[in-house]
């Protein structure tokens, strides 16, 4: 078993890291700037923030490689780097982690192309396969422990992540949507059909992420549990819903909103507990204190 699998076999829950976005650009990173530069251009920045979520509470942490595939990284000239990003950024959240010991592991970020898939739009099934196949390589020879994909909308392009990264490694695999008020994404999937294909895929956990904040996360959580009993899960919800103050975006989610988001989901047995959009190390730290006083 490797780092992952090792922590999964544990009956404990695993603190999942909160947002990177958000924290870069906190810490210069411009509007409309691929966060992905900063792994090569400023990764001191990069390995501090990893750093701090470690510090709070994190037993894993995601690589700076949401937006790391060929077509999201065309849109600011980097698709010919798809291969050297991805790599720095898993070597960099591994060098991280090693100072912690062996207990932290590192996953490797894969989000969606940012395309539509047939027939909607022009990206077919082989080509968002390849794309994702790429970056999964790359994050595989970096040393990342996992191959997270994560804020899938269309059940289609899970699939193609899925396959495309089984086709180039061995390492566990697991998925998340992000699913909207009404329960389902904006291409209108389920949180059932997600614990389908996880069956299918024999992934080794399913969840939520992203999305309109805690209530609409734990409502798809509800729904995963209630036709599952026994399938692994994972919460990564936003910190709240963000508000435009000043020019800037700003999260309503406060470190306690996020404690009682992270006992609530508890309840229903998530196994990886985290936060998304707007988060911080200080949340990341109030959902690890709620959680060990529960445990």
């Amino acid at each position: 078993m490797n780092r992952f699998e090792q922590l999964l076999s544990s009956s404990r829950v695993i603190i999942l890291d909160g947002a990177m976005g958000t924290m870069l650009m906190a810490r210069g990173l411009q509007a409309g700037e691929a966060p992905e530069k900063m792994n090569m251009q400023h990764p001191e920045v990069v390995a501090e923030i990893h750093r701090e979520y470690i510090q709070a509470g994190s037993n894993i942490i995601l690589t700076n490689t949401f937006g790391g595939n060929r077509f999201r990284l065309k849109r600011h000239g980097l698709d010919n780097q798809v291969r050297e990003i991805n790599l720095n950024a898993a070597r960099l959240a591994r060098q991280v982690a090693d100072e912690f010991g062996d207990m932290v592991v590192v996953a490797g970020d894969i989000g969606p192309t940012g395309e539509m898939m047939k027939p909607l739009g022009v990206l077919t099934f082989e080509d968002a396969k390849q794309a994702f196949a790429e970056q999964a390589a790359a994050l595989s020879s970096g040393g990342v422990d996992v191959i997270w994909i994560e804020t899938m909308s269309d059940i289609n392009e899970v699939k193609a992540a899925v396959e495309g990264a089984k086709s180039v490694t061995t390492l566990p695999i697991v998925a998340t949507m992000s699913f909207e008020s009404r329960g389902r994404t904006m291409m209108g999937n389920t949180p059932e059909q997600l614990v389908e294909l996880g069956k299918q895929y024999q992934l080794s956990a399913v969840g939520a992420n992203c999305g309109k904040g805690p209530q609409e996360l734990e409502a798809a959580i509800a729904k995963m549990r209630a036709v599952d009993p026994d399938v692994t899960l994972i919460a990564k919800a936003n910190a709240g819903i963000p508000k435009l103050i000043e020019g800037n975006l700003v999260y309503d989610g406060t470190p306690e909103v996020m404690a009682e988001h992270a006992e609530r989901v508890s309840q229903f047995g998530v196994h990886f507990i985290g936060a998304c959009c707007g988060s911080s190390p200080e949340h990341i730290q109030a959902m690890v204190q709620v959680l060990r006083k529960i445990a």
